[in-house]
């Protein structure tokens, strides 16, 4: 049967993502990015002024986002993602005040869908707040693999996932139906002795390469070796250490309510701009 020219083209390979995660987790995850964003939630969270009583965390790999909002939420379920992303997530429409992710989106084939369930699942005035991995995460290794793989294969393999920036996620909010929406980026720069290092991390993370386009052939051993010393030419410091770029975007937007601020329709300012400047130029 012929894909169906309307559905979301299928990036990533989900079932593989989840047997890797759970291979992580069963190793012990490296959750540093994890732990982080737990801890910027939990005060992201601290400064909304409300109550949340009813919470769900959607997709997230791990405990952390959970025990760090604790305190903060009446009842949080955990809400796994469906490896068949045409199956709907399990979320019964206007049953949240919450909704939180992070580290889930990065790998969502159809992102506009998932947004659009959460949205339904929200009561009106209900918050989503999500962190995911965009921006240039990764770009060092992505230019590394490039490059050597361009040189002694003659052709590239995709083998790092591509990421959403601040404005593509800005508009799937919106398209979503949320109100209010807000994206912003923390930069992590983590430091490693070498890219095997960095690999091993990702390992640990369940992040590797989980492309549907992915080469299925291993990695030759100098093709390996190439793209490690392309790395320490072009991204170490002067003490040899080399430099990975994890872009950490945060996206959250409201259930449309009336009790919410309202931008101004074109034309209703009482004021003009160009009277606005005349009257400072002439201070």
């Amino acid at each position: 049967m012929a894909p169906d020219p309307s559905s979301p083209p299928v990036l990533f390979d989900r079932a593989l993502l989840r047997e890797r995660q759970k291979r992580a987790a069963e190793a012990g995850a490296v959750s540093f990015l994890l732990d982080r964003i737990a801890e910027d939630m939990a005060e992201r969270l601290h400064a909304v002024l409300r109550e949340f009583r009813c919470a769900a965390d959607i997709g997230t790999p791990g405990d952390q986002v959970r025990g760090a909002l604790s305190a903060r939420v009446g009842e949080l379920s955990r809400v796994d993602l469906p490896v068949d992303e045409s199956e709907a997530v399990r979320l019964s429409p206007d049953s949240l005040d919450l909704a939180v992710s992070g580290l889930a989106f990065q790998f969502v084939n159809d992102l506009p869908g998932l947004l659009a369930q959460i949205r339904r699942a929200l009561k009106p005035d209900g918050l989503l707040m999500a962190a995911t991995i965009g921006g240039d995460t990764l770009t060092e290794l992505r230019q590394a693999f490039a490059m050597a793989e361009a040189e002694l294969e003659g052709g590239i393999s995709p083998r790092v996932a591509p990421f959403a920036d601040l404005r593509d996620v800005g508009a799937l909010l919106q398209r979503a139906g949320f109100a209010l929406p807000v994206t912003d980026v923390d930069r992590v720069m983590v430091r490693y002795n070498d890219p095997f290092a960095l690999m091993h991390d990702l390992r640990r993370m369940g992040a590797t390469n989980v492309l549907t386009e992915r080469r299925r052939r291993p990695l030759r051993r100098a093709t390996l070796l190439r793209m490690a010393q392309i790395y320490h030419e072009r991204f170490a410091d002067a003490d040899g250490r080399i430099r990975a770029t994890f872009d950490i975007v945060w996206l959250s937007g409201w259930a449309p309510h009336d009790s919410q601020q309202k931008p101004l329709k074109p034309g209703s300012a009482k004021a003009r701009l160009e009277d606005a400047v005349k009257a400072i130029e002439k201070k």
